[in-house]
């Protein structure tokens, strides 16, 4: 197995870090390279995605990702930003289908912005189609204006499609999802307004003809940022297009108490994938120590289940995180009064501590 090491820029090189020290405590035969991306390796290779950064993604099993950005990147070229090397990889891998589970632990329940009642419990899985939508749609560009409300004005435009196969192929994913579940999926569309959302509630329904024991019901997208707030708990699996599932899933990473918990994996049909926190770089607490690694460490857990093929490695990764949790200990982000505020690496150490408890318990027992 070899997994290809990217940790970006901003907080994303502490908390990769932190999740390659929890890899390395699992005791696994596994190979890990790491390599160059976003800012970093534009101001080393003058490109956001060099190309033997390229070559060592489309090579490894799984992908760790941390983050890409900066504030002083935002001059350059589009091609050029740092941000592109996201969307270069998925483009390059075939990344369609996005998992982002957001679920509330136990333990962070007061952290969460919602009532405790609203919160307690939650468990949704957020499925994102990755590779189409306005983010990737053509033509997209600047021109002067030849109609609307200002002939002549300089105007900008981008173009949102979907084909029939990219829809049919995430409403797969989300249904079979389901399946694993409580059987539900809502589909989040724009259908009243948008013809590509209408066109994608229609091919939904279609595939749903093949999945007669899992419920479907449709919700336009303003309703569901709602209704996220309003009663998350009603949700299961949501599936949704490219620009609506990224802001949906941020709105839900705060309902588990701090985005920094959240985990995603981005998956091609070879269930090669890359995993990455759902947050960003956060240059401005880059380098302090103080950045929450545990999304990351989960993404890890979620990569070593759906590319590696090691689910329980990946239970115990996600256990270990519970506990951790459980002896109160807190970065900034989650602390509350009556828990212990730690660092970055105070984090990741104790997510390795508790690791090594479960081992030891395993082998006292064998005994």
């Amino acid at each position: 197995m070899k997994i290809a090491v990217l940790p970006g820029d901003g907080i994303g090189t502490e908390i990769v870090a932190e999740a390659v020290k929890v890899l390395h405590a699992l005791d696994l035969d596994f190979e890990m390279e790491t390599a160059l991306v976003g800012g970093a390796a534009y101001e080393a290779f003058g490109h956001p995605l060099p190309e033997a950064t390229l070559k060592l993604a489309q090579e490894a099993d799984a992908v760790l990702f941390g983050a890409v950005g900066d504030w002083k990147f935002d001059q350059l070229e589009r091609h050029l930003r740092p941000e592109q090397a996201i969307l270069g990889l998925r483009k390059s891998l075939g990344l369609f289908a996005n998992f982002r589970p957001a679920i509330c632990y136990e333990q962070l329940v007061g952290a969460s912005s919602l009532k405790p009642e609203l919160v307690a419990g939650l468990d949704i899985l957020i499925i994102r189609e990755l590779t189409g939508d306005i983010y990737f749609g053509q033509p997209r560009g600047r021109r002067t204006a030849v109609d609307g409300h200002f002939p002549g004005a300089e105007e900008a435009f981008d173009t949102m499609r979907y084909s029939r196969p990219e829809i049919e192929r995430i409403a797969h994913v989300a249904f079979q999802a389901a399946r694993q579940r409580s059987k539900k999926v809502t589909s989040v569309d724009k259908a009243n307004v948008l013809e590509t959302f209408q066109f994608w509630k229609d091919v939904v329904t279609e595939v749903h003809q093949q999945y007669p024991d899992v419920e479907l019901e449709h919700m336009y997208v303003d309703n569901a940022a709602m209704q996220l707030v309003k009663a998350p708990k009603k949700f299961d699996v949501v599936v949704t297009g490219n620009m609506f599932g990224d802001i949906l899933s941020d709105e839900a990473s705060m309902l588990t108490g701090s985005i920094g918990m959240l985990p995603s994996a981005s998956l091609n049909a070879k269930n090669q994938g890359l995993y990455e926190p759902s947050h960003g770089s956060a240059p401005d607490i880059a380098g302090q120590g103080v950045a929450n690694p545990l999304a990351t460490i989960l993404s890890a857990a979620m990569m070593l289940r759906f590319s590696l093929q090691q689910p329980e490695a990946a239970d115990r990764i996600e256990s270990a995180v519970q506990s951790v949790l459980a002896q109160g200990l807190r970065t900034t982000d989650i602390f509350a009064p009556g828990t212990t505020k730690v660092g970055t690496m105070e984090m990741g150490d104790a997510v390795v501590a508790a690791l090594g408890a479960q081992q030891a318990i395993t082998t006292t027992i064998k005994g």
